[in-house]
């Protein structure tokens, strides 16, 4: 038995290492062969054999990495994630020439092995090319004749905002957590278009839904979410994780699934549509007899979804942060405070028109967004052609990370670009001042679809929020941590409660 032993414990080092040195041969075989395809890529730091430069990025903070690495290799470089190639584009003009001048050339989208699994390649967020170009036309189309930039539009964003405050308001004298209750009020404006109506707090679909949105962002932003995308077969064995997320999107997709099969026994493709489900199942109806049509249901779950997740979660993480931050800032808060009492009063709604009369409190809301950089990288990119750039030559397929971050915290381009400060969006005469490299939306042909809808909704909420309530730390300030929690995929809010003091 001791010789059996000893056997096993011989045979154990031999077997890893044969099965290490295989992985190295089938690497080294395949650097071979990628050394002809991108020996025009540009320099980056040296790889190290089967993970490439892997781990030296594989940090809670990855972005700050590239940008690192970008102030040694210039502002076009290119990293190895195992035997995939990743060009890496940091600073304003860099990323304007990529994005702006040659958009076409970088408008690819990078199916992250993640996001293929929740969409498995179908929609307007994860899609390329033809594919792409049909669904984003009809997106923005659909939503402005749902009132996108329109009055209606902003009175379901008003309605929103007055039921939160109305919740908040039961608090009274004790601290609570304002995650869930932002991001159902949030939700519920994207589930108006989405589904032309809106749920109840305690409905389980609306908890369901936001639900999935969370575990969704959350493994997208851990770890194991960084290792699926580089190494998706392995982690896909082992991970739990991946598996209960997977449950849960799918979960929500299915009731996606149900209000269209609902919506499709009584259709009148002849009336207007009542909600974007709708407009898509005609616009599928009028398409049916076209071999080349993207409007099928894959593509309208998917669609539904990546708008839905994408719309919750960016919008209630910047109005979160922006509430820390005005308990951090209490004088920034006071004076957006007054601001809102000249303008508003303290009984009127706030509307949109009213912006153009508040530098300051626009100009917070600008820095909450720019100091937050809730996307460092955006999501990533993928070259469609064969493409010439900054003298290197980019193949087609290969993946772009767009260093938003570069610019939105360069201090060339910001007054004070490593803190907190209204002052970067004013001038010397206190009026609101536009920059070109406030770029958190993204630059060119994929920028965030939702950017219209993400503006209304923050001016809105916003000024509501101070318009009723002074909000206050459960600490004390000078412990507040105020810094974003920096993942892989991103950047969200630390988690708080506080208190919302009613006012006069």
């Amino acid at each position: 038995m001791a010789v059996l032993f000893g056997l096993q414990a011989n045979i154990v080092p031999v077997f890893l290492t044969t099965v290490v040195l295989v992985l190295f041969l089938i690497w080294h075989s395949r650097r071979k062969e990628a050394g002809k395809k991108f020996r025009r890529l540009p320099p980056g730091p040296t790889p190290a054999p089967v993970v490439g430069n892997f781990f030296q990025v594989y940090t809670k903070e990855p972005y700050k990495c590239y940008l690192e690495l970008s102030k040694k290799h210039g502002s076009v470089y290119t990293l190895w994630f195992a035997n995939i190639p990743v060009v890496v584009i940091s600073g304003y003009q860099a990323l304007k020439d990529a994005m702006i001048g040659m958009g076409e050339e970088f408008s690819g989208r990078q199916n992250y092995p993640t996001l293929m699994k929740v969409t498995n390649g179908y929609g307007v967020l994860v899609s390329s090319g033809n594919r792409w170009k049909q669904l984003r036309r009809f997106c923005l189309l659909t939503m402005k004749n749902f009132g996108m930039g329109k009055r209606s539009i902003e009175n379901k964003v008003k309605e929103e905002a007055n039921c939160l405050v109305q919740t908040i308001s039961t608090f009274k004298d004790y601290p609570f957590n304002p995650t869930d209750l932002i991001s159902e009020a949030v939700a519920n404006v994207i589930c108006s278009v989405m589904f032309g109506q809106r749920f109840e707090s305690n409905d389980p679909q609306l908890k369901n839904m936001i639900k999935a949105v969370n575990s969704y962002f959350l493994f997208l932003n851990s770890p194991v979410g960084q290792l699926c995308n580089v190494f998706p077969k392995i982690v896909s064995l082992f991970s739990g994780k991946l598996h209960d997320m997977l449950t849960l999107v799918e979960k929500a997709k299915a009731y996606v699934k149900a209000e269209a099969e609902t919506r499709l026994k009584n259709l009148d493709p002849s009336l207007p549509p009542h909600d974007f489900i709708e407009a898509f199942l005609i616009q599928m109806e009028q398409e049916k007899n076209n071999p080349n049509t993207e409007f099928n249901s894959d593509n309208l779950l998917s669609t539904v979804w990546s708008m839905f997740s994408a719309g919750i979660e960016t919008t209630s993480s910047t109005l979160r942060q922006g509430l820390l931050l005005m308990m951090k800032h209490p004088d920034v808060q006071a004076k957006v405070q007054k601001e809102i009492d000249e303008v508003v009063g303290p009984s009127r709604w706030p509307s949109i028109e009213d912006r153009q009369n508040m530098p300051y409190t626009d100009a917070v809301i600008h820095e909450i967004q720019r100091s937050m950089d809730l996307a460092p990288t955006s999501v990533p990119h993928k070259m469609l052609y064969d493409t010439e750039f900054k003298n290197f030559l980019i193949p087609k397929n290969t993946m772009v990370l767009p260093l938003l971050s570069s610019v939105l915290c360069d201090p060339e381009l910001w007054k004070n670009p490593n803190n907190f400060d209204p002052e970067n969006f004013l001038d010397e005469m206190g009026r609101f001042k536009k920059n070109d490299a406030f770029v958190v939306f993204g630059m060119g042909k994929r920028a965030c679809l939702g950017e219209a809808l993400a503006r209304v909704e923050l001016f809105i909420f916003f000024t509501f929020l101070l318009q009723h309530f002074t909000f206050k730390a459960t600490e004390p300030v000078e412990q507040l941590d105020t810094t974003p929690v920096a993942c892989s995929f991103g950047r969200l809010p630390r988690s708080y409660e506080c208190y919302a003091v009613k006012m006069a």
